[in-house]
């Protein structure tokens, strides 16, 4: 059994004038054969959080981490067995029709991430795979439609 665990940075608006918008979209992919070595480094960090911190949030984001907090983690990840494969998207080259079409955008970059993923046999492809990603959207319709499409390229494509 393999497991995936994709995240993603930065947002999909492009509205370059406004503050919050960022140049790059990133989405990441963790190869990992278990699942419980990667947990047991995301709480063994977070429970290395002072009291007063870990009551503000449920979760860690690298961007708002203290330095100290994201080299404990790396280097407790760097210790496992897992590989990693990233897609930088520069949001300036995107076609104009798909700047418009967030949700479509996503799933179009996250499938090319996973093709690449099956065509360089990053992980065994003969076992079963499970994919965890961050819940990138409230909506249950969309959550769905990205589930749905990734799963339709897989079956089409591999």
């Amino acid at each position: 059994m393999a497991f995936i665990f994709l995240d993603e940075s930065g947002d999909l608006g492009f509205d370059f004038s406004k503050k919050k918008t960022t140049k790059y979209f990133i989405i990441t992919l963790l190869f990992a054969t278990a699942k419980k070595p990667i947990e047991k480094v995301v709480k063994k960090t977070h429970l290395g959080l002072s009291k007063t911190y870990k009551h503000k949030i449920n979760s860690l984001h690298a961007n708002k981490e203290k330095p100290v907090t994201k080299n404990r983690m790396l280097s407790s990840l760097s210790e496992k067995d897992i590989s990693v494969m990233v897609i930088y998207l520069n949001k300036n080259k995107v076609y104009t029709k798909l700047q418009n079409q967030k949700e479509v955008l996503y799933n179009f970059v996250t499938n090319i991430l996973l093709d690449r993923v099956y065509t360089k046999k990053l992980i065994p492809i003969d076992k079963e795979i499970h994919l965890i990603a961050s819940r990138k959207e409230t909506n249950k319709f969309l959550n769905q439609n990205f589930k749905e499409y990734l799963s339709g390229q897989i079956k089409n494509n591999f």
